[in-house]
């Protein structure tokens, strides 16, 4: 496994190796590795030829006040699961790498941005699609693999895709759950057991609207209130948001007659999770 810091090298060591038609797969991830990233590893080696896993916690994606100096970062650990799964090519570039001094170019997904997670972290997809675009244009991979943990930014990311037309395939990967419901994230390392236990409210909601799906209950509005009211018996959890939408555009829909998206966002203690779940679909 070769790990590279430069954008010279990398993209010199991805061309090379998609030489000779192989396919070449992309996991882009901020490092902190657990169970979910190395499902979407497994799942490009299924369908891809070489891995190039990216580890580069993107400073642009978080706003002021959010915890990106305490992120929780780990190079050496990662990049020995990574060679354990297999994986060709590590991309852990420094900053000064990805946003050189003066760069004033962004990737703004219009509409769709400020929707979900974009509502209470402005500027949040804006760092997400230019980073990635960035890792697009570097790596030239032919599918990417995210999680559908994060189903608005692959929503996002699809349509810069379109848009753009660029050459890759966005492959989206069940998310990866405990055994009681909690979904993986990088972000439950900041829980301590209180906390960790109050987080399952976020699955709980989720679980409250498929039940609701399942015995016939179409409309949002009614659905929406039942998910929010199991919030009522965890007051030390904060709601951000609890809606249902049309899983491309990230619009609020009426009613779930159509395949719909079940998001939730929520903080517990000063930690912000998300997670969701497909109706319909």
């Amino acid at each position: 496994m070769k790990i590279v810091g430069t954008i010279a090298e990398m993209r010199a060591l991805c061309r090379s190796a998609k030489s000779g038609g192989k396919r070449l797969g992309l996991v882009p991830t901020m490092g902190a590795l657990h169970e979910g990233h190395l499902s979407l590893v497994r799942a490009a080696r299924e369908k891809t030829d070489v891995i190039a896993t990216s580890i580069f916690v993107n400073p642009t994606q978080f706003g002021p006040t959010e915890d990106f100096s305490r992120y929780p970062r780990g190079l050496e650990k990662d990049c020995a699961i990574l060679e354990r799964e297999g994986v060709e090519f590590v991309f852990a570039p420094a900053v000064e790498q990805m946003y050189p001094a003066g760069a004033v170019t962004w990737v703004t997904v219009e509409g769709l941005s400020d929707r979900l997670c974009g509502k209470s972290r402005p500027g949040h997809f804006r760092g997400v699609a230019t980073v990635v675009a960035k890792l697009f244009h570097i790596i030239e991979p032919d599918a990417a693999f995210f999680g559908q943990k994060d189903a608005a930014q692959h929503a996002i990311l699809r349509k810069m895709v379109r848009d753009l037309d660029m050459p890759v395939a966005i492959e989206v990967c069940p998310i990866v759950r405990e055994a009681d419901g909690l979904a993986l994230s990088s972000r439950n390392a900041y829980l301590n057991a209180e906390e960790r236990k109050s987080a399952l409210v976020l699955y709980r909601s989720l679980r409250r609207a498929q039940e609701l799906f399942r015995t016939g209950e179409r409309n949002s509005a009614k659905t929406i209130a039942a998910a929010r009211q199991e919030f009522a018996s965890e007051p030390s959890v904060r709601l951000d948001y609890f809606e249902i939408v049309n899983p491309d555009s990230l619009e609020p829909v009426l009613d779930t007659s159509s395949p719909s998206l079940a998001a939730v966002a929520a903080y517990v203690g000063n930690t912000r999770l998300i997670d969701n779940v497909l109706l319909g679909a």
